[in-house]
């Protein structure tokens, strides 16, 4: 097999009669057929081919194929958003009287998602400390389904054992679903260390350049049959465009990454001690509570970097009024660097306690590390504080 780099430039669709040297895009909503009995073929599932852009394209089948060959698995579904991704994930596999193991330090709303729409349908869960692997054991039920976690987490950038976990959940005949957003295929492939089901908001560092939403799900034939059904039958599926511009950002995904966890380790060592800073959490700098299993599973340690302000609410906002290069928005994985505060933005809906539990501090600060030069993005930080 072709290393990781090469196979995210090489692998496209095959060329029309033009011969295109860049995949082109496929903006259709239909497609085709040859006579009645293709059609009725197609229909049926007897041949292959393309029937309406909601259940198939060219265009987000290279997206699909190039996430499951960089993930390392069977296959992969394409959704509109990585919200989608994890919502079909979750809508196929379970059903009424399920439960679900969940890690607390989960994005927030991958949370409401669990709280307030699942437990309608009579699906419940318990969530479970990522610190704390010990007390998982007493969250399993004998309708325990899937467990489910992100690591490094959102916020929190807690680190969970990928191999441990899937050992763990398939010992309670319960399905691993991990939220690889934060790492991307390229620092981390959960499927080596045991785990089913993969998750992503391509939104985030797959497109990198913060221009559009997309989702993908990566699993075995089995599993990506099921979902995309779901998919296929309710709608989040994902636009042509969209999967055409994910697609080449793939190409460019190994270097970027490369340089936005440059640039993260760089920040972390260099805020580490600073006065104004009550701590700094980054997965490879050597206190971090996860530092060993982030070095064992993880090419590097990402591109985010979380640090809490002295003074809480007050001096945390305060921090991020005098940015002045660094962007204020709730997006990450762009080019641009990005700070946001959690407690009032994406962790928001949380309980109070909840956020206190994870970590989410009132002066806590997300920082999304872009790909300007590191000094630049240093010195805005270290001027806001001071």
């Amino acid at each position: 097999m072709k290393q990781f780099e090469t196979r995210a430039i090489r692998l496209q669709t095959e060329r029309s009669q033009h011969h295109e040297h860049s995949t082109p895009i496929f903006p259709t909503s239909s497609f085709i057929f040859d006579d009645a009995e293709h059609m009725r073929a197609l229909f049926a599932e007897e041949a292959e081919g393309n029937i309406y852009s909601r259940f198939s394209n060219p265009s987000v089948r290279e997206f699909e194929l190039k996430m499951a060959s960089l993930e390392g698995t069977e296959d992969a579904v394409a959704t509109a958003t990585g919200m989608a991704a994890i919502y079909s994930t979750l809508a196929t596999l379970l059903e009424q009287g399920d439960h679900i193991v969940a890690c607390r330090s989960i994005f927030g709303s991958s949370y409401q998602i669990l709280t307030q729409y699942l437990v309608k349908w009579g699906i419940s869960h318990t969530f479970v400390d990522a610190g704390d692997p010990s007390g998982w054991k007493d969250a399993v039920r004998p309708s325990s389904k899937i467990l489910f976690i992100e690591t490094p987490s959102n916020p929190g950038l807690d680190v969970i054992d990928l191999e441990w976990a899937a050992q763990f959940a398939h010992q309670n005949g319960m399905l691993l679903v991990v939220d690889n957003c934060f790492a991307t295929p390229y620092l981390q492939t959960p499927v080596q260390w045991g785990a089913d089901i993969i998750t992503h908001s391509a939104t985030k560092f797959i497109d990198g350049q913060g221009r559009v939403l997309g989702g993908v799900v990566c699993a075995s034939e089995k599993h990506i049959k099921s979902i995309h059904k779901f998919i296929r039958n309710t709608g989040p599926s994902l636009s042509p465009f969209n999967a055409w511009v994910l697609s080449k950002s793939l190409e460019t995904l190994a270097v970027r990454m490369d340089r936005h966890c440059d640039h993260a380790l760089k920040l972390a060592i260099e805020l580490k001690d600073h006065p104004k800073l009550r701590a700094v959490h980054y997965p490879f700098l050597p206190d971090h509570p996860g530092h060993q299993i982030a070095l064992k599973q993880m090419r590097a340690g990402g591109g985010l970097l979380t640090f809490e302000v002295q003074g809480g609410l007050t001096a945390g906002t305060r921090f991020m009024d005098r940015l002045e290069m660094i962007t204020i928005t709730a997006n990450l994985g762009d080019t641009r660097t990005i700070a946001t505060h959690p407690a009032s933005s994406t962790h928001s809906k949380l309980p109070p306690e909840e956020r206190e539990r994870v970590g989410i501090t009132d002066g806590l600060i997300r920082v999304s590390v872009g790909l300007e030069h590191a000094d630049d993005i240093l010195n805005d930080i270290v001027q806001a504080l001071d």
